[in-house]
């Protein structure tokens, strides 16, 4: 991660450049914001979750088990420190979150429908 600032109409920018060397990312990542005061490593952190969230189309849940960390602080990062660093990437997660809320009902219906059908094979195999 590379970091540099810049004077824009009197306003001070960071400029980071985000490299992933996973292979889910293999791209190079440009971010243009306002300069917090978070540490380093919580700025990378939320906007790495922000673009797996982005490019996986992912839940919280799912971005927590992957990232290792809490669905808390995934929701904390994306609620309220990604719109301070980068309005527009958060209004995106935004919008990639309201549509997985309202489909939560239909994925917790099919994984109940799912262990019951299991429970129903394992006892009519006794």
């Amino acid at each position: 991660m590379s970091v540099s600032y810049i004077n824009y109409n009197g306003r001070k920018f960071k400029i980071v450049l985000l490299k992933y060397n996973s292979p889910t990312y293999s791209k190079l990542r440009f971010k243009i914001g306002g300069v917090t005061d978070l540490k380093d490593y919580i700025e990378k952190r939320v906007i790495d979750i922000a673009h797996y969230i982005i490019e996986e189309r992912s839940t919280v849940r799912q971005t927590a088990q992957v990232f290792g960390v809490s669905k808390s602080t995934v929701h904390k990062d994306i609620t309220e420190r990604l719109p301070k660093i980068n309005p527009l990437v958060a209004r995106k997660v935004k919008d990639i979150l309201e549509v997985n809320k309202a489909e939560r009902h239909i994925r917790g219906g099919r994984a109940t429908k799912m262990k019951y059908k299991k429970y129903k094979l394992a006892k009519a195999k006794e």
